[in-house]
């Protein structure tokens, strides 16, 4: 390499990593330390879906309740208008494809980040801070996903959804990471910061392949038993450092106040009209008369989509969600 190549090879690289800390710098009202600490996260190295645009999930479909699309929904539906829909079925919307999904419309793949764990022209994130006083705040990481693939149990694919939200909250104190939980299905896992892997300050996930649970390592975890994971059972969740995700590189911020429930965008043109929806991010449970539905032992192979971020309880008292399921913040680390 000649001396100018190097120059122009390091003023590159400088150009860069300053761009990558402009895109993290905290907006207005986001503590910085919420950015410092954010998790970084990996992706399964064989999941054919990626984290996915929210608006682009109004976009490739429509409002509908048990089946019927919604008369006098707004025109063109927007995340700024979403919350309309409360008032023309609330929480019996559901926001179903246009398109039937076996026939793998390309909306539901994602968008790949780049190598430097960049998701560009897309926002499959956003990241919600709720500051309770006291120095005591939640700062929540909300992933998002156009299609769940629900996995196989003994040879059948059940549990597939449109829609996927997935999310880690880390519990602070006087700006020092005491918690982090990480969603998995109807539950999850808390860990001590101090437990789990981290690149630098921020705390390492792993996404399972097609689920898009989230793990603390890699590997199996089977689920089959609440709050109990094994590596190895009938529900096997895989995990691998495949793919890295910055999320803080194509994410939204939020302010939460949990008194009123009410969200704040902390940055300009940032749409929040999308956040108090209260239906459902993906198609209803196809009933057993649909030729694409089949069910074993009661399980369908295609279930509802979830509902959204404020569903999520943002106003938690412990770490865990309160979901009459034992909180264990886990101070060793397991699957």
């Amino acid at each position: 390499m000649t001396p100018l190549t190097f120059l122009i090879a390091a003023g590159y690289a400088s150009v860069t990593a300053t761009a990558r800390v402009l895109e993290r710098r905290a907006p207005p009202g986001i503590p910085s330390y919420v950015l410092d600490y954010a998790p970084l996260v990996y992706l399964h190295s064989a999941d054919q879906y990626m984290p996915s645009d929210i608006g682009a999930q109004v976009a490739n479909t429509q409002p509908e309740v048990n089946f019927e699309v919604v008369a006098g929904a707004p025109n063109p539906l927007t995340l700024d208008n979403l919350d309309q829909l409360n008032a023309l079925g609330g929480k019996n919307v559901y926001l179903t494809s246009k398109v039937d999904i076996t026939t793998n419309p390309a909306w539901l793949n994602g968008a790949r980040p780049d190598s430097t764990g960049k998701i560009s022209g897309a926002t499959p994130c956003v990241v919600i801070v709720n500051d309770k006083g006291s120095g005591n705040v939640d700062a929540f990481y909300m992933y998002f996903w156009a299609n769940n693939w629900g996995g196989e149990v003994l040879g059948k694919n059940l549990g597939n959804h449109v829609g996927d939200f997935e999310h880690n909250m880390i519990r602070f104190e006087n700006g020092v990471p005491k918690a982090i939980w990480y969603s998995q299905h109807g539950n999850g896992q808390a860990f001590k910061y101090s437990t789990v892997k981290k690149s630098g300050l921020r705390p390492l996930v792993y996404v399972s392949k097609g689920s898009h649970a989230l793990y603390a390592t890699t590997g199996k975890h089977d689920h089959t038993i609440p709050n109990l994971n094994l590596p190895f059972g009938l529900l096997v969740d895989h995990t691998d450092a495949g793919i890295k995700w910055d999320p803080l590189l194509s994410t939204w911020y939020y302010t939460y106040d949990g008194a009123s429930s009410t969200f704040t965008a902390r940055s300009e043109g940032v749409p929040t009209g999308w956040l108090y929806f209260e239906g459902r991010w993906g198609d209803q449970e196809y009933p057993e008369s649909d030729p694409r539905q089949k069910k074993f032992f009661g399980v369908p192979k295609y279930s509802s989509g979830p509902t959204g971020p404020k569903d999520k309880q943002l106003n938690r008292e412990k770490v865990c969600p309160d979901n009459g399921q034992l909180c264990i913040v886990r101070n060793i680390l397991v699957p």
